[in-house]
């Protein structure tokens, strides 16, 4: 059993981006699910599927290389299981000045910095990517 699952997945693609392999597999979540959902909406990623195992579902990452270099150059695990961020609607951080990208979970569910910016809304920064 992983105590966090976040920060496995984001060891997984950061592995799989460091051999530039071409996709990434791990168990599927909810959480995992939507924030695929968010690093494709914002390019970070190509495409995901959700694959059928015999008891529980793979989410399957296909990464996004433009002239043979990764898209996403960092991931950072911001909130962790023993020392939870949070931050309200007016604290919201703004990644590598704007051009990466926070994840958070917030009461209208998992969004992006940009996001929670429009709805004006706070929560528990999940984690940055750039």
């Amino acid at each position: 059993m992983l105590t966090d699952p976040i920060a496995d997945m984001l060891t997984r693609i950061r592995n799989a981006v460091r051999i530039r392999a071409e996709k990434v597999d791990m168990p599927l979540s909810k959480m995992r699910l939507e924030i695929a959902k968010i690093l494709k909406e914002d390019g970070f990623i190509k495409a995901y599927k959700v694959l059928k195992d015999r008891r529980h579902g793979i989410l399957r990452i296909i990464l996004k290389y433009v002239d043979n270099e990764s898209v996403i150059s960092g991931l950072k695990r911001v909130s962790k299981p023993g020392r939870r961020v949070y931050v309200g609607s007016k604290e919201i951080p703004k990644v590598m000045g704007g051009l990466g990208l926070a994840i958070l979970t917030t009461s209208r569910g998992v969004l992006s910095n940009k996001v929670c910016r429009n709805e004006n809304v706070g929560g528990e920064v999940l984690c940055y990517v750039w």
